[in-house]
């Protein structure tokens, strides 16, 4: 067997295994324990309760393979490859290929995750929804795609300073100002990386705080990861 081949099987049943063990875990799941008895007696009327983890478990699992198959066929990247420099973005910024490969992933993963919850979630739920926070006045409030994208558009991204927009909101109910669980896909570059929330820098208003402590303090529900190397977990 090649070098190549052998990097590939082992991916391949790394993948695999990492895909069993997620599923082992829905007993005891932080992700169940969560959720209020209503929504989860609702969950469980056409559907075992551990499934929703499961199938975003398997959602962060297919981006990784599909968005490595793209460019390495299916074989792991090393430490190298994930930090080499691979283009600059609008402002100059150099975006590394574990960024450029973990924005694709994002796409394809919320693609499948959106999917997975039409089926599965019983309740209202957002998906890239930016908020303005205020942590001092303890108010939070959405903020449209439309206007976003505008923003965006005019180079006016100063506004959108000390906005949060996690990958998954859900809600419990009409109210979507308010979390009950809120998740991020995470795909760590090398694979062997944990996957861990990003903290803010010295230009962000929570300085010193990281997405998870945001995000709870903003939207009050739960703050979860999900990756394909430890499925749906709080580090």
């Amino acid at each position: 067997m090649d070098t190549d081949t052998a990097a590939r099987a082992r991916y391949a049943a790394y993948v695999a295994e990492q895909a069993a063990a997620s599923a082992t875990r829905a007993a005891a799941s932080r992700l169940l324990r969560a959720i209020p008895p209503a929504i989860l007696a609702l969950m469980q009327q056409d559907h075992d309760e551990g499934e929703l983890e499961k199938q975003l478990a398997a959602c962060a699992v297919q981006a990784e393979q599909v968005g490595n198959a793209r460019y390495f066929q299916d074989r792991p990247l090393t430490r190298q490859e994930c930090a080499e420099v691979v283009e600059k973005d609008r402002c100059g910024n150099a975006v590394t290929r574990a960024m450029f490969l973990g924005k694709q992933k994002h796409v394809l993963a919320l693609q499948c995750a959106e999917e997975v919850l039409r089926r599965l979630w019983p309740a209202p739920f957002s998906i890239e929804q930016r908020y303005r926070y205020y942590p001092h006045a303890r108010m939070v409030e959405t903020l449209s795609k439309q206007k976003e994208a505008q923003l965006i558009a005019d180079g006016c991204t100063d506004e959108l300073r000390g906005t949060i927009k996690p990958d998954i909101v859900l809600h419990g109910d009409r109210n979507l100002l308010k979390s009950i669980l809120t998740l991020d896909f995470k795909f760590p570059c090398p694979a062997s990386n944990q996957p861990q929330w990003a903290s803010y820098g010295p230009g962000s208003p929570y300085f010193r705080s990281n997405q998870r402590t945001v995000y709870e303090a903003a939207l009050g529900g739960k703050p979860l990861l999900i990756s394909p190397q430890r499925g749906v977990w709080a580090p």
